[in-house]
């Protein structure tokens, strides 16, 4: 096999990434994961190339993300019990795991009608950037398409766990999607508006190191969910009217 250094792999490799995985094979990365891992470790190695101080720490994580796409084999996953390839994770994430991220804002609007816009899950690409598209499926369910680091694209579907009307809405991603996640929006009386506040968790691809590529390539999650949140806080100021969404049952 050609260095991963140099962003070729062989055509024996390549055959490797195209073939059916088996369960006796040792692959547990699915295809999703290693598209994204082979995107991020070039991404990473030509990083390298332009910051020469930095190249100890950045060649051996480039190389890493490459040998995890072109294999198909990730230590971590097989210490976890974790195979993608074969469909299965840890979902939702458990408390303690994967990547925390935690944001607030005011808005300037009912709390009433911040949640109804919100619950109408169709309006969240309207101010989630990395959001291509919500479908709803049914009462609980919805589809989600997003953007992922290095021009890739990942979906999962999820189903809300916990809702109380005007207080809370709480979310799990079912099994089978490219990336595990869970997490709740919470909105809280402040004065004549609302603070919204978001906790998530998630398990990105490639998993925590996919996480550290993301941020040395300028996607961090928690600066894209302060901005989400902002753009959110602008469509709903200067909606002349709410958009209004069924009245979910409460749930406890």
């Amino acid at each position: 096999m050609a260095s991963p250094y140099n962003g070729v792999a062989s055509n024996e490799s390549w055959e490797n990434l195209r073939r059916p995985q088996t369960a006796d094979d040792g692959i547990n990365v699915g295809k999703t994961e290693r598209l994204v891992s082979g995107i991020a470790g070039a991404a990473v190695i030509a990083l390298a190339l332009r910051r020469k101080r930095l190249r100890g720490v950045l060649f051996p994580l480039g190389g890493t993300l490459l040998s995890r796409a072109v294999t198909g084999r990730c230590a971590v996953n097989r210490a976890l019990g974790r195979n993608t390839a074969r469909g299965y994770r840890a979902s939702p994430v458990a408390r303690g795991e994967g990547i925390k991220v935690e944001s607030n804002i005011i808005v300037n609007r009912p709390r009433e009608e911040v949640y109804h816009f919100w619950r109408q899950l169709e309006n969240l690409p309207r101010f989630m950037d990395h959001l291509e598209s919500v479908t709803v499926l049914d009462e609980d369910r919805s589809h989600w398409v997003a953007k992922a680091p290095a021009g890739t694209k990942v979906e999962w579907d999820a189903s809300i766990q916990d809702e109380i009307e005007n207080e809370l809405i709480a979310w799990r991603s079912l099994p089978g999607s490219d990336i595990d996640n869970t997490g709740s929006v919470h909105f809280i009386p402040a004065g004549d508006g609302t603070e919204v506040r978001v906790v998530l968790r998630y398990d990105p691809p490639a998993g925590k190191v996919g996480a550290a590529v993301a941020k040395l390539l300028g996607e961090e999650p928690e600066q894209q969910i302060e901005e989400d949140l902002r753009r959110f806080k602008q469509v709903m100021e200067a909606a002349e009217a709410p958009v209004r969404s069924r009245k979910p049952a409460k749930r406890g």
